[in-house]
């Protein structure tokens, strides 16, 4: 697995977090937007900056902590599902993935790969609540080496909630120019939480 060149470490993480969750200054937004064709072009640079999304099935996954698989029982409960989030891929697991992705018309197989990830997730902002809000919420903890207890999983995207966000976002965009600041958990920011950007 290839190690991207933005991963600080957790300690690193759990500090910027302790320090920075009363108050997190605003990122100057520029005052000319990009073009879309511009945009979409830095999201894929972006992305693929970013390690791949991770290839979970049933079983073991080794290679992934159990707060990947959390998040994607997170996520499936948010699109209906009712599992318990335990952060094992068991048959119950594996179950609700395919059902999902035969609702999306995807290749029923049980396995989450990139596809699946992308039509699972949800962008989440200040004001949204849910299990995706319990996700993010779950992996900005995993990475506090502290105390693992940054935010209260509540499924309330709060301030702090936000304040926490936009400090993950922060230090990947020391090393990746573009990285949207904005304490919106969108496709990029997702990837960056389940991938375990800035985890070790």
């Amino acid at each position: 697995m290839k190690t991207p060149r933005y991963v600080v470490g957790g300690a690193v993480l759990g500090s910027l977090l302790t320090a920075g969750l009363a108050a997190v200054p605003a990122v100057q937004a520029s005052a000319v937007a990009p073009a879309p064709a511009a945009a979409s072009v830095l999201h894929a640079t972006l992305a693929n900056a970013i390690l791949p999304w991770p290839v979970l099935r049933e079983g073991r996954n080794s290679m992934w902590p159990p707060a990947t698989v959390r998040s994607l029982q997170y996520l499936l409960n948010a699109r209906g599902a009712r599992l318990a989030v335990d952060g094992q891929f068991g048959p119950r697991t594996k179950a609700a993935v395919v059902a999902f992705q035969r609702a999306q018309h995807l290749a029923a197989n049980g396995v989450v790969a990139r596809t699946t990830w992308l039509h699972l997730i949800i962008s989440v902002r200040e004001g949204s609540t849910g299990p995706a809000v319990r996700a993010v919420q779950d992996q900005i903890n995993f990475r506090n080496n502290k105390n693992g207890h940054t935010l209260n999983v509540d499924g309330i995207f709060g301030p702090k909630t936000k304040a926490a966000v936009m400090a993950f976002q922060r230090a990947i965009a020391t090393e990746q120019k573009g990285f949207p600041v904005d304490g919106i958990v969108g496709p990029l920011t997702w990837q960056a939480l389940v991938t375990e950007a800035l985890s070790g």
